[in-house]
């Protein structure tokens, strides 16, 4: 797979974009308060679509964002935490791509390239309030010999039925950024290995250890919770 980071096609959030061109996002974000019109367009295949926004189609660029916001959305409420920042990068994250959308040349799906503009602003924002993050590298421990790494979905035995829905987000939410991005795009957002990768410009193998040490620690804060549970 060719790496989108180098390239046209590399959506990397820059922040010195022309006033006019901030303006013009500006007005593109207000307008897309109403998507109606757009969820009334016939059904068109992605590269149709996205063609169609590079050429300055504000119809196609809202549906666009009607078929994306919600997800992109969740991203950045689970990285952030926060309603209101999350919103705020949301708007963000779709400004940036009013002015770089042009640069997205199909090297990968459009879905997979949003994604990785996402990231950069999320973790650009997470930066800007001081939070330390644990770079890929530094996750690329050896993975224990013989410890498989298990699907978040078959949690040890002795949790089941103990821990409820808001225990979890807690517990994601507590996770170092590093892992918490890679479980939530792998676990939550469904994403494979390769195309986190490709989001985050990193090995497979890179993936693979920083998701399986978000599930180790969030097996270990799981049952933290539940113990605490029964000393009630």
């Amino acid at each position: 797979m060719s790496n989108p980071r180098h390239g046209m096609d590399s959506p990397e959030a820059t922040l010195g974009s022309s006033g006019q061109d901030a303006a013009a996002g500006e007005t593109m974000i207000a307008s897309l308060a109403d998507v109606s019109a757009a969820k009334a367009l016939p059904l068109q295949g992605e590269t149709d679509l996205i063609t169609r926004v590079q050429a300055g189609d504000h119809l196609a660029f809202a549906q666009v964002y009607s078929l994306h916001k919600k997800r992109i959305y969740s991203l950045c409420t689970r990285m952030v935490g926060n309603a209101a920042e999350a919103e705020d990068l949301t708007q963000e994250i779709f400004l940036q791509l009013h002015r770089k959308i042009s640069t997205f040349r199909g090297e990968s799906s459009f879905s997979t390239w949003l994604h990785r503009l996402a990231i950069n602003i999320v973790l650009m924002h997470l930066r800007r309030k001081g939070l330390a993050l644990i770079s890929m590298d530094e996750a690329m421990e050896p993975v224990p010999e013989g410890g498989a790494v298990r699907s978040f979905g078959t949690l040890d035995p002795r949790l089941s039925g103990s821990i409820d829905r808001l225990a979890l987000e807690r517990a994601v939410s507590d996770l170092p950024a590093g892992y918490r991005l890679a479980f939530v795009l792998h676990d939550i957002e469904g994403y494979d290995h390769q195309e986190i990768a490709s989001m985050l410009d990193c090995s497979t193998g890179n993936v693979k250890s920083q998701l399986h040490k978000a599930r180790l620690k969030l097996r270990d804060a799981l049952r933290e919770l539940s113990r605490q549970e029964e000393r009630r």
